[in-house]
């Protein structure tokens, strides 16, 4: 059977989503080929029709994650209420409890120095965006000073992500966050 043109490329935007999913939930080791491919309703085989190899899918689910991330819109929503809401949605209950539909930073940011730089670059150039996103609501007066407050938030973000994550003890991971969100939430 013959696929056109148009489902060729609709069927690879659906491994993309896919692979994004499945490596923000499973990690990029936890998870292989034929799983992504078997949860997007393909075959196997059909990969390397679309792929030169699963660091290529990596690379595209990376940039895929951070350029339409949860994030983009929790800052433009953000956008009238400041730094505070963002801080809140991303040290949320309900983020914390879904890595495969939130921040692919927190995600798999363990992972991704043991990655090829074809997979680390995306990811690079998404937490860039991330970074100037959020010093848009740091103070300070040069944007180099509002620049390194946004650095040492999203880093403080992101591990209290991760740490409230790695635990198994419900209401030392809701201290986390709740801490956190006091700490970072305030311009």
């Amino acid at each position: 059977m013959t696929v056109t043109r148009e489902q060729a490329a609709a069927n690879r935007e659906k491994i993309v989503e896919v692979a994004s999913i499945l490596f923000r939930k499973h990690g990029f080791e936890g998870i292989g080929v034929a799983d992504i491919m078997k949860a997007a309703g393909l075959t196997h085989g059909g990969f390397y029709g679309h792929f030169a190899s699963k660091d290529d899918l990596a690379a595209e689910a990376c940039a895929r994650a951070l350029s339409r991330g949860w994030w983009k819109g929790a800052i433009s929503s953000s956008a009238t209420c400041g730094l505070e809401a963002f801080v809140n949605a991303y040290l949320s209950p309900r983020h914390r409890s879904n890595p495969e539909r939130g921040c692919i930073i927190a995600a798999v940011g363990s992972d991704i120095g043991r990655q090829a730089r074809t997979v680390r670059r995306p990811f690079t150039k998404g937490l860039e965006s991330l970074i100037e996103g959020l010093r848009n609501f740091m103070p300070g007066r040069s944007p180099a000073a509002r620049r390194k407050q946004a650095v040492a938030t999203l880093a403080g973000l992101v591990g209290a992500l991760i740490l409230s994550r790695a635990i198994d003890y419900p209401a030392l991971s809701d201290e986390i966050l709740e801490s956190a969100r006091t700490t970072f939430g305030h311009s």
